[in-house]
Formats: C-alpha cells, sequence, structure tokens
C-alpha cells in the first residue's frame, strides 16, 4: 500500500511529531510511506532525521516580507497542490487544515478544531473538515466536538508517544544531561509550546507569580513556539503581563530533538496550561520522563490522562496545583505507564485497518 501523510511544516508541532512517527510505524509494518511537507525558512529536512524506510517530499516555501497571515496560508494551499502528485498513491492522509485543502480527495486527521474569524480561513478550516472523505481524531472529545459541529462521526485512534527517549532520559546513565539543563537554568518550572492564546501562556505567567511567593528558586522556562500565525499582540500581552507581574520567564525557543528528553526530564514540574488540546502529548512524553504535570481541567485531556496529572482551570488553581506537585512523586509510576501504553505500533496498527476500510477507488 502506497501512503502519502502530508503535512504543512518541518518544525517541531505536535502535527509534524505526530506524522513522522505515524510514517516510521506504518514503513516498519511494510508500507510504502511518503511525507509530504512545506520547507519553510530554507529547510531541507525536518527537525530531526527521519527514517530511511519512509520517503520524504519537501516543496519550497520561501518567507516573503510583509505577508499577511491569510495570505501565507492561501500561498501554502496553493504551493502544496500545485507540487503535490495524488495519484502516486493509494491513501493520501493530510494531517492539517493546509494539507487538506490542497490535496484533493483524502483522509483527514483533525487533532484539534480551530476557530477562524476571517472568512478565508474559516472558508479553510471548514472545507477541512466536510470535504475529506473519512476522518481520523486523536481523542474521543475531539470527535466529539466534530459530531456535535457537523454530524460527522470521526474514528478515534489515539497518539502514540515515544515513551522510551523520555524513559531514557530520566535513568541514572542521563544524569549528566539533565545536570547540565539544572546548571544552566536551576529548579525551573518546564512549558512547551511557545507563547500562544491556545498554550495558555498569559494563565501561566500569573499562575507562576503566584506559585513563586511559595518556592522563589524555582524559574519558569518556555521552550518552543514555531506557528504559521502571528501572534505579535499576544506576545506583547505576555511581555507586559510579565513586566506587571516581576516575570522574567527564560525563553528557550526550539530545541533540538536529541535535547528536548533531558530539558523535559530534568525540570521540577511540567506546566500544560492549554485552553485547546487535541491530545497532549508533549505532556504525555513528560509523564514518560516520571514528572509530575499540571494541566488545563479539559475534557479531553480527562480523557487521555485520567489521574495521572493534576488539573485546574485558572492560575490561581494552576499556582496551587503546581506548588502540590513539586516534589511529589505518587504519581510517576502511574504516569509512566500509561505512556508506556500508548505506542505508535500500536496506532500504525489501527490505521492500516483504517486504510483498508477507506483506499481509495
Amino acid at each position: 500500500m502506497r501512503v502519502a501523510l502530508v503535512t504543512y511544516s518541518t518544525k517541531p508541532r505536535g502535527g509534524v511529531v505526530h506524522t513522522l512517527n505515524l510514517a516510521e510505524a506504518l514503513a516498519a509494518m511494510g508500507l510504502e510511506v511518503t511525507v509530504w511537507s512545506l520547507a519553510r525558512q530554507g529547510d531541507r529536512g525536518f527537525f530531526r532525521e527521519v527514517d530511511p524506510a519512509v520517503g520524504v517530499r519537501l516543496v519550497d516555501f520561501p518567507d516573503r516580507d510583509g505577508e499577511t497571515v491569510t495570505g501565507r496560508i492561501v500561498r501554502s494551499i496553493e504551493s502544496l497542490r500545485r507540487t503535490f502528485t495524488p495519484d502516486d498513491y493509494d491513501i493520501v492522509h493530510a494531517q492539517d487544515c493546509i494539507s487538506a485543502n490542497a490535496v484533493g480527495s483524502c483522509i483527514r486527521t483533525i487533532h484539534h478544531l480551530d476557530q477562524f474569524t476571517t472568512p478565508i480561513l474559516a472558508e479553510c478550516h471548514e472545507k477541512a473538515v466536510v470535504e475529506p472523505y473519512a476522518r481520523i481524531c486523536v481523542s474521543a472529545a475531539v470527535a466529539a466536538e466534530v459530531t456535535a459541529g457537523w454530524g460527522l462521526a470521526p474514528t478515534v485512534i489515539p497518539n502514540g508517544v515515544r515513551a522510551d527517549r523520555f524513559i531514557e532520559a530520566a535513568s541514572a546513565s542521563a544524569a549528566g544531561r539533565r545536570a547540565r539543563w539544572r546548571n544552566d537554568l536551576g529548579q525551573y518550572v518546564l512549558a512547551v509550546g511557545g507563547i500562544e492564546p491556545r498554550k495558555g501562556s498569559l494563565d501561566l505567567v500569573a499562575a507562576y507569580s503566584l506559585f513563586r511567593q511559595q518556592f522563589p528558586a524555582v524559574s519558569l522556562v518556555i521552550a518552543g513556539g514555531e506557528t504559521l500565525f502571528d501572534y505579535r499582540d499576544y506576545r506583547a500581552e505576555f511581555e507586559a503581563l510579565c513586566a506587571e507581574l516581576d516575570v522574567s520567564p527564560v525563553i528557550l525557543g526550539a530545541v533540538e530533538d536529541d535535547d528536548l528528553p533531558s530539558l523535559v526530564a530534568a525540570c521540577e514540574v511540567f506546566a500544560f496550561p492549554s485552553t485547546k488540546e487535541g491530545f497532549g502529548l508533549a505532556a504525555m512524553e513528560a509523564l514518560a520522563a516520571q514528572r509530575p504535570v499540571v494541566t488545563r481541567d479539559l475534557p479531553v485531556l480527562h480523557e487521555v490522562f485520567g489521574e495521572t496529572v493534576r488539573y485546574a482551570r485558572e492560575p490561581r488553581g494552576l499556582a496551587d496545583a503546581m506548588a502540590a506537585a513539586l516534589g511529589d512523586g505518587s504519581r510517576a509510576a502511574a504516569g509512566r505507564t500509561l505512556a508506556e501504553s500508548m505506542t505508535w505500533e500500536a496506532a500504525a496498527r489501527a490505521h492500516v485497518d483504517f486504510y483498508a476500510a477507506h483506499r481509495r477507488a
């Protein structure tokens, strides 16, 4: 079976991580898999090496000064559409709105639903939900949103997680790598995903300001941040709140893939205050490293994480949960067991069954 997995970026966003891991797991099962993506900012490959068993096709996508978000997304769709070769594949599987609008007849994984006010982007989002001939969601909560909004019934196939990378990073043999982060950063609360509305960055700063009153020696570290969208106004609001509350987070930006597990394993608490998620892969990786995790009180996260994390709705609750999590390993074993149970092999097997039932005519 020839499968094209299509994503919008080579950067380490959750959907891209999902795409690469799924591609490798499918290839290990004997499928002929090619990953297609836009290559922005001069990229000549993905943020990490990809198993040679997986084909990679990158579509050059140079930046344009002064381009609007709407213009960038429309150009992204057009660039992929011009280059993509659908007749080469038995299954075309789009992983996001951009690719679903670009590739024609396809299967779509809906990782989460967005809300756009710009008419063109709202139309792109709508088409990417309704026009694919079959749909997958990574959680039942997101599938229920799709059913409520459009009367469609996606199949739920949960994410996998590369738990082994984070388990190794938390082991005695990796103590030196963790120590390097702690030497640079001291004790820290870690958030991964950048500074943007969906990641709840403003509430994170407000929560940390309250948490710091009890634990002034513990810093706030934020990693990640690649996005197609323009969050300059939100970033300005974030910086203004930091100044108002006298909070000085360490902003790492994108972290090399090989360094991420030890960064996670060295944190005191992993904070995940997202306002919208489809699964929560970064938090699952933190559980694999046996780190205490505090998340937003969202139905999808209850579904995925159960009792292995602490939940809160607003900054005061997040601060209290982080304080309670500090130094508490009581949920560590259960968290690691959960992460180890979420394998890409199992996800790939479910995808193969889905593809067999939804092969293009």
